[in-house]
C-alpha cells in the first residue's frame, strides 16, 4: 500500500493564512507590523529565487519587508555596517541573511553578528545554545518545519525511534534536538555511520537531509515509517527530486513527503511565523 503523503504546501498555507490573520491582529492592536530585512549578497540564482520566494510570501501575510540587494565584491566590512543597521532598525524584527556568501565573506562572524534578538533563522549561538536547552527563542526554520510536517500526520513522536540522516547545524543537528524534547530516541547519522541501511531501517521516524539525490532506497526505509525529505537536488534534464528515493520509499512508509512541495513551502512558512513571534516580543503581546 503507497504511503499517504505530506503535503507541505498545503500544511504551509493554512499556517500563512494563520499568520496573516496574526498579523492584521497585531497592528490593529499595537501599531506593530511585523518586518523582516532580508539581504542577498551577489548573483546566486538560487539564493535570488529563495529570497523573492520569501519576499512574495511575506508580502501575502502582510509582513514588511526590507529588502537589500548587495553586489558579490561587497566586503565583509560593509556587511557588517549594514547588519548593525537593521539590528537598530525598530522596524526589523526579523532578520535573514541568505547563503551561501561570497568567498570573501566569512558567514560565521556575519551570522554572529545578527541580534539574537532578531535572528529569524535561529543560526546566532546564543538562539542554538537555547535550542539544546529546550527553551529556544529561535527555532531554526527548517527544522521547525520537519516537526510541523511530522506532527500534522497524527503519529506520536514519543517513544518513537528516530533517525536523522545529516548532521548539519542548520538542519540534522537541531532536528534531533527538537526529536529529543518530544521524547524520541535518536540517532543521528553521517558519512561515517557503519551499516548506514540497517541503521535507517530501524526508523519508525526517519529524516534526510544529507544533500544527495535519491540516496536513501526503498529498501532502506522501515514498513509503516513516517519519512522527511529534506533533501532538493537538481538533476542534469532540470527536474527535482529529493534525497529519498521517492517511489520505492512510498511503496514501504506509511506517510512521506514530497520533493518539490514538502519541506521548503514549510520553510518559508515558518521564516515567517518566526519574525511574527519576534514582533509579538518586542509588543509585549503574549503568543
Amino acid at each position: 500500500m503507497a504511503a499517504r503523503l505530506i503535503d507541505g504546501k498545503a500544511l504551509a498555507q493554512g499556517i500563512r493564512d494563520r499568520i496573516a490573520k496574526d498579523v492584521a491582529e497585531l497592528h490593529a492592536r499595537t501599531g506593530i507590523r511585523p518586518g523582516l530585512a532580508a539581504i542577498l549578497v551577489g548573483d546566486d540564482p538560487a539564493s535570488k529565487l529563495y529570497v523573492k520566494n520569501k519576499q512574495k510570501a511575506c508580502d501575502a501575510s502582510g509582513i514588511y519587508v526590507d529588502e537589500h540587494k548587495l553586489s558579490a565584491t561587497t566586503t565583509q566590512a560593509e556587511l557588517l555596517a549594514l547588519i548593525e543597521k537593521v539590528n537598530k532598525d525598530p522596524k526589523v524584527h526579523g532578520i535573514l541573511v541568505q547563503l551561501p556568501l561570497p568567498k570573501q565573506i566569512d558567514s560565521k562572524v556575519i551570522l554572529d553578528a545578527v541580534s539574537p534578538l532578531k535572528d529569524a533563522d535561529g543560526f546566532h549561538p546564543y538562539n542554538m545554545g537555547r535550542l539544546v536547552e529546550g527553551m529556544a527563542m529561535f527555532t531554526p526554520c527548517t527544522p521547525k518545519g520537519v516537526i510541523k510536517m511530522i506532527e500534522s500526520t497524527g503519529v506520536a513522536i514519543e517513544g518513537k525511534r528516530a533517525v536523522v540522516v545529516g548532521r548539519s547545524n542548520i538542519v540534522g543537528k537541531p532536528t534531533a534536538l527538537l526529536l529529543m524534547h518530544r521524547n524520541a530516541t535518536v540517532t543521528v547519522c553521517h558519512s561515517k555511520t557503519r551499516d548506514l541501511p540497517a541503521v535507517c531501517r530501524e526508523a519508525e521516524i526517519l529524516v534526510v537531509a544529507i544533500g544527495k539525490a535519491k540516496f536513501v532506497t526503498g529498501d532502506m526505509v522501515r514498513e509503516g515509517a513516517v519519512v522527511v525529505d529534506v533533501g532538493v537536488n537538481r538533476l542534469e534534464d532540470g527536474t527535482f527530486v529529493g534525497d529519498v528515493d521517492f517511489g520505492p520509499a512510498s511503496q514501504r512508509a506509511a506517510w512521506i513527503s514530497p520533493v518539490p512541495g514538502g519541506v521548503g513551502p514549510m520553510t518559508i512558512a515558518m521564516l515567517l511565523d518566526n519574525t511574527l513571534e519576534s514582533a509579538k516580543r518586542f509588543a509585549g503581546v503574549a503568543s
